[in-house]
C-alpha cells in the first residue's frame, strides 16, 4: 500500500488528491492518512493543501521496500522486495529464501551488511546508508554448468545502470568487478543450489559503493565510489531501479541462447581486461598472456606468450595498473 501511494505521488504532475488515492486504491480517508505521516516520518517532503491534495517535493535516500517498489518498470525483476536495516548477508538470506519456496525475482536488500561475502570467502562490508547491498533470486531453466555466465550478465546490468544514474562510463573486470579509473567500484557474487543436472536456484550478490566519501588506508588505492568520482551523491534507490531494469532486459537476452552470443559484443567493449597484459592464477598454476575477450561461453580468452589461446574459465586474473598489478 505504502509503495502504490509514494509511486502515485512520485508519477503525479502536481497535487493529488486524498480523494483520487482513496478510490483509486478502494481504502479509507483515514489510511491515507496514515501512509501519508509514514511516509513523513521516513524522511519524505509532501506537501498537504486543503481542497488540492498532497504533493511530494523530496525524497530521503532509502532503499526501503516501498521506494524501491514504487519505482519499478520491470516484469519480474524485484516484483517482491524483502528489506533489511541491517543483515548478516543477502546472499545468505535469499538462500534461506529459496529453500523455503521464494519465487523467481525476489530482491533482499539491505542498508547495512555485517558478513556480506566476496570471492574465495572474502568479507564485503556495507556501511550503512552508504552503498547498495542486493541480492536477486533466480530459477532459470538451464544446466549448472552456465550459471557463471549470469555474472557476467549482472556486470553488464551494473554498467549500464552506473551510466544512467550517475552518467560514468565504467569498465568490468573479469569475472565479477566493475571498475573506474583503476579503482573497484562493485562487487558480484552469484551461488547455486543444485543437483547434477539441474539448477534449483541462483542468487546474484551485489555490492556496489555508491555515497562512501574516503575508504580505509589499505583501500584507498583500490576501491572508489560514485560520490568519489561523480562529486555528488546518487540515489541508491534509483540505481538500484536501474540494474533491475537492465538485468532484466539483458538475462532475457541471455536466456534466448543460454550463452553470451546477444551480449558479447557490448560485454567486451567494456572489457577492461581486453588488450592488456594479464596475470592468471590457477590452482597449481601462474601464466601471463595478453586478454582478447570472452567467448559465446563467459570464457575469458587469453594469448600466452606461445602465440596459444587459453580459455580460462574459472580462477583469479589480474590485470596490470588495475589494483596495484604493476
Amino acid at each position: 500500500m505504502k509503495g502504490k501511494v509514494l509511486s502515485a505521488l512520485r508519477s503525479a504532475d502536481g497535487y493529488v488528491s486524498g480523494q483520487e488515492l482513496c478510490e483509486e486504491f478502494g481504502v479509507s480517508r483515514t489510511a491515507i492518512w496514515k501512509v501519508i505521516n509514514q511516509l513523513k516520518s521516513e524522511g519524505y517532503s509532501i506537501e498537504a493543501v486543503p481542497n488540492k491534495g498532497y504533493h511530494i517535493t523530496g525524497f530521503p535516500d532509502v532503499v526501503s521496500a516501498s521506494e524501491i517498489s514504487s519505482r519499478l518498470n520491470t516484469k519480474w525483476a524485484g516484483r517482491t522486495v524483502k528489506y533489511f536495516e541491517t543483515i548478516d548477508s543477502t546472499n545468505e538470506y535469499a538462500k534461506k529464501m529459496a529453500d523455503e519456496g521464494a519465487g523467481h525475482g525476489l530482491l533482499v536488500v539491505a542498508d547495512e551488511q555485517e558478513s556480506g561475502k566476496g570471492r574465495r570467502g572474502r568479507v564485503w562490508s556495507s556501511p550503512k546508508g552508504k552503498m547498495v547491498a542486493m541480492t536477486l533470486l533466480l530459477r532459470p531453466c538451464m544446466r549448472p554448468e552456465k550459471a557463471s555466465m549470469i555474472t557476467l550478465v549482472m556486470g553488464l546490468a551494473v554498467a549500464r545502470a552506473c551510466k544512467r544514474a550517475a552518467g560514468l562510463d565504467v569498465q568490468i573486470k573479469w569475472p565479477n568487478d566493475i571498475v573506474i579509473n583503476g579503482k573497484k567500484l562493485c562487487g558480484i557474487l552469484t551461488e547455486m543450489g543444485a543437483e547434477m543436472n539441474e539448477i534449483h536456484y541462483l542468487v546474484i550478490g551485489t555490492g556496489i559503493n555508491v555515497n562512501i566519501e574516503e575508504f580505509p588506508e589499505e583501500l584507498s588505492d583500490m576501491a572508489t565510489s560514485l560520490l568519489a568520482e561523480l562529486g555528488k551523491r546518487v540515489s541508491r534507490a534509483q540505481l538500484i531501479q536501474y540494474c533491475l531494469e537492465e538485468f532484466e532486459k539483458c538475462y532475457d537476452i541471455f536466456m534466448e541462447t543460454q550463452d553470451m552470443t546477444g551480449l558479447m559484443e557490448e560485454y567486451n567493449s567494456l572489457l577492461v581486461n581486453r588488450e592488456r597484459e594479464v596475470c592468471v592464477m590457477e590452482p597449481g598454476n601462474e601464466y601471463r598472456g595478453t586478454a582478447r575477450g570472452i567467448n559465446k561461453e563467459g570464457e575469458l580468452l587469453i594469448e600466452t606468450e606461445d602465440g596459444s589461446i587459453k580459455e580460462v574459465y574459472a580462477g583469479e586474473v589480474s590485470v596490470r595498473g588495475i589494483y596495484g598489478y604493476v
